[in-house]
């Protein structure tokens, strides 16, 4: 990203070695999906009027792909920094022929601070890494700070989706929304937090959750 200089990240960027078409792939489609920040903040990723949802941290893209299909009149950006991951995405962008998605890969904080106000219309953060030990906690994404930098980046009456298999970060994640005067929590009963969003399309780090014996939580906030 030459505009801006790259955030420190925590934790590796590569995993196993990509596959060659994997590989034809970030050097030939990722340099036109790919989210220039002074792109995103003129409003010219997409045709004017569109609108955008966020996913940070998408993983293998599963979640991403399949709401980018149901929703063809959206524009969709994802962040994520695993190489590996940008790579499946792309690999489904071209498998579904998808025009919808365009990628930032890099840490969402440098997108998030360059979108204009009120950019967004959803933002999803499913299964961030928890970082569970008490000296790492400090790097996780959902701190007082980013709550307002994602209130500022939502539209009124846009939403927040929170998931997360881990029982402290659900409650870490409660505390810093609730305490906010620009978000409500949207849910009415346990089953609400409990039952998956309408359409859901589960992703591989809830299949590990799964496989582990873990439940989820999901957490719908709407921006005041």
């Amino acid at each position: 990203m030459s505009e801006v200089e790259r955030r420190a990240l925590f934790g590796r960027a590569k995993g196993k070695k990509l596959r060659a078409h994997q590989s034809e792939l970030m050097g030939s489609l990722l340099p036109r999906l790919e989210v220039g920040l002074e792109a995103l903040r003129q409003g010219s990723l997409f045709e004017p009027g569109r609108e955008l949802w966020l996913e940070i941290g998408f993983g293998g893209g599963e979640h991403l792909l399949a709401r980018a299909a149901e929703n063809p009149d959206v524009g969709f950006i994802g962040c994520e920094p695993f190489v590996n991951g940008v790579a499946k995405l792309l690999a489904g962008v071209e498998a579904a022929g998808l025009e919808n998605i365009r990628v930032r890969m890099d840490d969402a904080t440098a997108l998030i601070e360059s979108a204009p106000d009120a950019a967004f219309s959803k933002i999803y953060l499913l299964y961030p890494d928890p970082w569970p030990k008490r000296r790492q906690q400090k790097r996780r994404f959902v701190s007082e700070a980013n709550v307002v930098a994602l209130a500022r980046a939502l539209k009124p009456g846009g939403e927040l989706r929170f998931a997360t298999d881990i029982d402290d970060y659900a409650g870490w994640t409660l505390r810093r929304l609730l305490a906010s005067p620009l978000f409500v929590w949207q849910a009415e009963t346990a089953e609400d937090w409990r039952t998956p969003w309408q359409g859901w399309a589960p992703t591989r780090y809830e299949a590990k959750a799964r496989a582990a014996g873990r439940g989820s939580a999901y957490l719908t906030f709407r921006r005041r």
